[in-house]
C-alpha cells in the first residue's frame, strides 16, 4: 500500500493522537538527555560517605543553612524591587532619558559577579580611594570613623544584586509590553493612577513573568561562587567546592548540591502553589498601543534618579575603575591572544544559546501538550541544572563521557588496533553540552511565562484550520513570542560569556576564555591585568544588549492599532 493510501486510511483523530505522542517522546527525551548530569550528581546521595556529611552537619552546614538563606532573601528582595520598578517606569512612563535607560539598565547583565567584587574591593578597601579622599578631607584617623565592611554578607547581597535584577527588569519588561491595554483602560476609569495601577493590576498580571526572572536571579544566587568566597561568606556554594576539590570527598559535596537542588525545588513548588489554578491570557484580539503616562518637576528627577542608580552603582562605577586599570597597566597578553580568546567566548555562547532556546522552546511546548505529572516532572528535572554549581555539573558530564570514551576506545582498540584518544570529553562539544544543561533554565523559565499567556483557544482554532501540533507553534506561538525568543537567547548568552567553573574544567587543552583568563589573573590579585579581559566581556556583552533592547521597543503586537 503506498504511503498516500496509507496516510488516507488512517483516521484523522489517530494521526492527531500519534502527532501528540511524538512530541511527548521527543520531550521525555530531551528532558532524559538534559537531566543526565544531574543524576548523575544525585545518583551519589544514596552513597556511603565515611561519617564526612555528619562531620559537616555538626560543623558548618548550619552555617551554610543560615547563610544561604539570607542571601536569597535578600537578593529576592532587591532584584524584585529594582527589575520590576524600572520595568515600569520605562513602559509606562514618559521622562527625560527613558529612551537610553531603557537599554541602560540592562548593561549590568554583562559584569560578571567575581568581578565586580574585586572591583569595589579595591575601590573601597581602606587603602582605597573612597576612603583615602574621607581621611584626606576630614583629616580623619583609622579610629575616628567607621566605614562598611564590603567583604561581608550584605556587601555580597548587594553586589549580586546589582549584577542580577536585569533577569527580573527584561522578562517584566517583556510582560509589560505584551499586557492588554483594555484592562489598563478599566483601572484608569475606575480611578486608578500610574501607581496604583501598577501594583494591582500590572504587577498581578505579570506574575508569571516577574517570578520566572526572580528565580532565575535566585538560582544565579545559589549558584554563585566567585564573590562569595572572594568575601570570605560561607554558602552551600563554596562548601560544595571546599568539600570536593579541597577535601576530595565527591559523595559529600554531590549531597550538599541536593540541597541546592531541594531550595530550588521548594521556591517552585512555593510559587505554583500560591498561583493555584489562575491563568493569565490576553482577552482580547485588538493589541493597541500603551498608554504613557507623562513626568514632570520631582517626580520625573525621582524616575530618572531611580533608573541612574543601579546603572551607575552596577555598571558605570566598576566599569570605570577596570577602565582606568586596563589603561594604566592591563593585560601583557593584550592583542592576537586576546582574539582568541575573544573568538572561543563568542562561538560558544552563540552556539549554547542556540541549542539551549530551541531545546526550551520544545520542552516548554511539549509540556502545554502533554500537561501531565510525567512531562511536567521531566521538564522540572531538566531544568534543575542551574541551580547545582558549575563544577558539579561538569563532574556530573564528565563521568558519562569519559566512559563512554573508554568504551569507544576499547572497542577500537579490540577490532582496529587504532585508539582515537578524547573523542567527547576532550572537545568543544562536551562544553556546550556542559552550557546546556547549567542555562536550559534560563531560557525555560522565560519561554514558559510567555507561552502560558497564549490562551489555549489559539491552539484550538489553529487545529480546527488543520494546522498540526508543529505548524501551531512555528506560525502561531513563535511569532508571538519572538520578545520571549530574543530575551531567552540573549540572557543565556551573556551568562556563557561570564560561566568559569565548567569551562575550566571541561575546556579542551589550549582553549582558553576571556572568563577563564580573567578569573586566572584577578585570583592572584592582578586586577590591573585581569581588567583587560573583564573588559572584553563587558564590551562583547553590551552590543547584543543593545539589540535585544531595541528589538524588546518595537516586540509588541500592534504598537499602531494592528488586529490580530
Amino acid at each position: 500500500m503506498s504511503r498516500t493510501r496509507l496516510s488516507r486510511s488512517v483516521p484523522t483523530a489517530l494521526r492527531s493522537r500519534l502527532r501528540l505522542d511524538a512530541w511527548n517522546l521527543l520531550t521525555l527525551g530531551i528532558a532524559a538527555i538534559v537531566a543526565l548530569p544531574v543524576l548523575v550528581v544525585l545518583a551519589h546521595i544514596v552513597m556511603p560517605t565515611d561519617g564526612v556529611w555528619q562531620h559537616l552537619a555538626s560543623t558548618v552546614l548550619g552555617r551554610y543553612l543560615a547563610n544561604t538563606l539570607l542571601l536569597v532573601i535578600m537578593v529576592g528582595l532587591g532584584t524584585f524591587i529594582i527589575g520590576t520598578g524600572t520595568a515600569w517606569l520605562i513602559v509606562m512612563c514618559r521622562f527625560p532619558g527613558r529612551r537610553l535607560f531603557e537599554w541602560a539598565l540592562l548593561l549590568p547583565l554583562a559584569v560578571p559577579t567575581y568581578v565586580i567584587a574585586y572591583a569595589y574591593t579595591d575601590f573601597l578597601q581602606y587603602a582605597g580611594p573612597v576612603q583615602g579622599w574621607l581621611r584626606a578631607t576630614f583629616e580623619w584617623g583609622r579610629d575616628d570613623y567607621v566605614f562598611p565592611d564590603i567583604r561581608s554578607l550584605g556587601g555580597a547581597a548587594t553586589l549580586i544584586t546589582l549584577v542580577l535584577y536585569p533577569y527580573v527588569y527584561m522578562l517584566t519588561r517583556t510582560a509589560f509590553l505584551e499586557q492588554s491595554v483594555c484592562v489598563l483602560d478599566v483601572g484608569r476609569t475606575l480611578g486608578c493612577g500610574p501607581w496604583r495601577l501598577f501594583g494591582s493590576v500590572a504587577v498581578p498580571l505579570a506574575r508569571p513573568a516577574i517570578v520566572g526572572g526572580v528565580s532565575l536571579a535566585l538560582m544565579e544566587t545559589l549558584n554563585e561562587f566567585g564573590a562569595v568566597q572572594y568575601f570570605g561568606v560561607d554558602t552551600f556554594t563554596t562548601g560544595i567546592y571546599r568539600t570536593w576539590f579541597g577535601m576530595g570527598e565527591q559523595v559529600a559535596a554531590a549531597q550538599l548540591a541536593a540541597c541546592l537542588l531541594t531550595f530550588v525545588i521548594g521556591l517552585v513548588l512555593l510559587e505554583r502553589v500560591s498561583r493555584g489554578r489562575r491563568r493569565y491570557f490576553h482577552t482580547t484580539g485588538r493589541y493597541r498601543r500603551l498608554p504613557e503616562f507623562p513626568l514632570a518637576g520631582w517626580r520625573a528627577a525621582a524616575a530618572c534618579l531611580a533608573c541612574l542608580t543601579p546603572v551607575l552603582v552596577g555598571f558605570l562605577i566598576p566599569g570605570g575603575l577596570l577602565l582606568y586599570l586596563a589603561l594604566t597597566g592591563g593585560d601583557n597578553l593584550f592583542g592576537p591572544a586576546f582574539l582568541e580568546f575573544a573568538g572561543n567566548s563568542l562561538v560558544l555562547a552563540a552556539l549554547a544559546a542556540l541549542v539551549a532556546v530551541a531545546l526550551a522552546l520544545l520542552l516548554s511546548y511539549g509540556a502545554r501538550l502533554h500537561p501531565g505529572p510525567t512531562t511536567r516532572t521531566a521538564t522540572r528535572i531538566a531544568a534543575m541544572g542551574y541551580a547545582v554549581p558549575g563544577s558539579v555539573v561538569a563532574v556530573g558530564i564528565l563521568i558519562p563521557f569519559a566512559w563512554l570514551d573508554d568504551q569507544i576506545n576499547g572497542w577500537l582498540r579490540t577490532h582496529f588496533g587504532v585508539i582515537a584518544g578524547l573523542i567527547f570529553s576532550g572537545s568543544a562539544f562536551i562544553l556546550i553540552y556542559a552550557y546546556v544543561v547549567r542555562f536550559l533554565a534560563v531560557s525555560f523559565n522565560a519561554l514558559e511565562a510567555s507561552l502560558g499567556k497564549v490562551t489555549p483557544n489559539m491552539d484550538a482554532a489553529a487545529r480546527t484550520l488543520g494546522q498540526t501540533a508543529g505548524g501551531t507553534l512555528r506560525r502561531i506561538h513563535t511569532p508571538i513570542m519572538r520578545s520571549s525568543l530574543l530575551a531567552a537567547a540573549i540572557l543565556v548568552f551573556v551568562d556563557v560569556m561570564k560561566e568559569l567553573p565548567a569551562t575550566i574544567i571541561l575546556r579542551p587543552f589550549d582553549f582558553d576564555t576571556l572568563a577563564v583568563r580573567a578569573h586566572n589573573l584577578a585570583t592572584d590579585e592582578r586586577l590591573a591585568e585581569a581588567s583587560t579581559a573583564s573588559l572584553t566581556i563587558v564590551v562583547v556583552g553590551i552590543m547584543p544588549v543593545v539589540l535585544l533592547s531595541l528589538a524588546m521597543r518595537g516586540a509588541r503586537p500592534g504598537g499602531k492599532d494592528e488586529h490580530l
